[in-house]
């Protein structure tokens, strides 16, 4: 005869165990709650479960916030009948791209039930209900990082997957819908699964600029700096764009700076990265005499070098009204090279390779192998004599054009020959007008935010 395992003691019986599979949580009535599960963390909810992955600061602003106004905006103008009850959460995915702030900035918007922070990631797809309860249907919509993620947590949930594939589906087997940017991401995708793509466009193409800002600055040319928002990439940017700006103002003092403040940072990191605590700060003569803050319409506040130079800081987010009135942009590397390209503001790109020992100020897999300092100087080796050397493109725009539409200033570049450069470019406004051109020709159609909204309202509504 078998002994019988006692019930209320965390036994759940023979049967049970016998079992290799996953059960739905307190099945047995218990002193000690079982967590047992069919296959998938999903708990009895009227509500549809909407849950986001993304990443990084760019994503969040110009993919997920857009499409989530928009989903939010179709369910307000249905009738009541019409209404779906679903509940939007946002999951962040560890990414090197991501500054670690992501998670307040979304919070902060007001938009989700539920933001976990990419750090839990790990925790919440083992054990996700101890982060919230999970309807029994949802959706898992991939909308920055990696593609891989989303098909994961879908997996876990039980739920559908949609993904937005801006250069290639890595993942269609496994993906319900896919919202393809153009014909040729579609052509990607095997034969076999193409019945899933919808083209739908580029997400980018529908940045809004609401309305025309008063910046109240004299009637001068306007450059901005983008000298990037991840604290690596800042400890380079800040020294070396400070040093730009006092070329600029050395030469001309009819030029107007500004520099829009990523929403992961902040004021004191402006300050220590130009400080003697940051080793590159001392290869560089530009230093912050004062940072003031002033009331003056939408800036916030400027930002006096040593040398004089004001540089004016301004911490809307996003702040496309002002940067469409710039002349000029120069940024670093990263995806804010593809809102700059949907706005059609002229750039130059900078990647100073004499500053490769920090390795983990780039983006992507360098920046995972860069954080290992015995290997770092080894790989900051090979990038220079092999990687830059096989003429790939670093900047959106020119990935997306496959050519060179806007300059990439890659090497051993000093702030002045950049400023130079800069200089030149606002005093010859036919090489402005060109860049202006060709970027609104790799802009694309608008609608693509509405109709991946409409595809996630369509689904939710096949769910209900």
């Amino acid at each position: 005869m078998c002994s019988k395992t006692p019930c209320g003691r965390g036994g759940i019986g023979r049967r049970a165990r016998l079992r290799s599979v996953w059960l739905r949580p307190c099945e047995f009535k218990s002193r000690r709650p079982h967590y047992i599960y069919f296959g998938l963390t999903a708990m009895k909810k009227k509500s549809i479960a909407v849950v986001i992955v993304s990443n990084g600061p760019g994503e969040l602003s110009t993919w997920v916030r857009p499409v989530v106004d928009y989903l939010n905006k179709i369910n307000d103008s249905s009738k009541n009948i019409d209404k779906l009850n679903f509940s939007i959460r946002l999951v962040l995915v560890p990414c090197p791209n991501a500054t670690g702030k992501e998670h307040e900035v979304a919070k902060s918007w007001g938009k989700f039930e539920l933001v976990t922070n990419a750090k839990t990631f790990w925790k919440l797809l083992i054990r996700p209900y101890q982060y919230a309860k999970w309807p029994r249907k949802g959706i898992v919509i991939f909308l920055g990082g990696d593609q891989f993620w989303s098909i994961l947590l879908a997996k876990r949930l039980g739920y559908i997957n949609i993904a937005y594939a801006e250069w290639c589906a890595r993942w269609p087997r496994w993906n319900n819908i896919i919202a393809v940017m153009n014909k040729n991401v579609k052509k990607r995708v095997p034969q076999k699964y193409r019945y899933k793509c919808k083209i739908i466009g580029d997400l980018m193409a529908d940045i809004i600029i609401n309305n025309e800002v008063s910046l109240n600055l004299q009637e001068n040319k306007l450059i901005a700096l983008l000298p990037g928002s991840k604290k690596a990439k800042l400890s380079v940017g800040i020294p070396y764009f400070l040093e730009i700006a006092d070329h600029i103002y050395n030469k001309n003092k009819n030029i107007n700076l500004i520099i829009p403040v990523a929403p992961t940072t902040c004021i004191n990191e402006y300050l220590f990265f130009q400080s003697n605590k940051n080793p590159i700060s001392k290869l560089y003569s530009s230093k912050i005499k004062q940072i003031k803050n002033i009331k003056s319409s939408i800036i916030d506040y400027v930002i006096e070098t040593s040398n004089n130079t004001k540089i004016y800081l301004i911490n809307k987010h996003p702040c496309y009204e002002v940067l469409k009135k710039c002349d000029l942009a120069i940024t670093t590397v990263g995806a804010n090279t593809a809102e700059l390209a949907s706005l059609s503001l002229p750039m130059i790109v900078v990647l100073p390779t004499q500053h490769l020992n920090v390795m983990n100020a780039w983006d992507g897999i360098f920046g995972i192998i860069g954080k290992i300092s015995f290997i770092n100087q080894f790989f900051t080796f090979i990038i220079k004599n092999w990687y830059l050397k096989q003429k790939k493109f670093f900047a959106w725009p020119n990935i997306k054009a496959n050519k060179l539409i806007i300059p990439e200033r890659i090497g051993d570049i000093t702030p002045k020959q950049i400023a130079k450069e800069a200089l030149f470019l606002i005093k010859n406004k036919k090489y402005l007008k060109e860049q202006r051109y060709n970027l609104s020709k790799q802009r694309g159609r608008t609608g693509a935010v509405e109709k991946l909204a409409y595809i996630i309202f369509n689904s939710i509504k096949k769910l209900s």
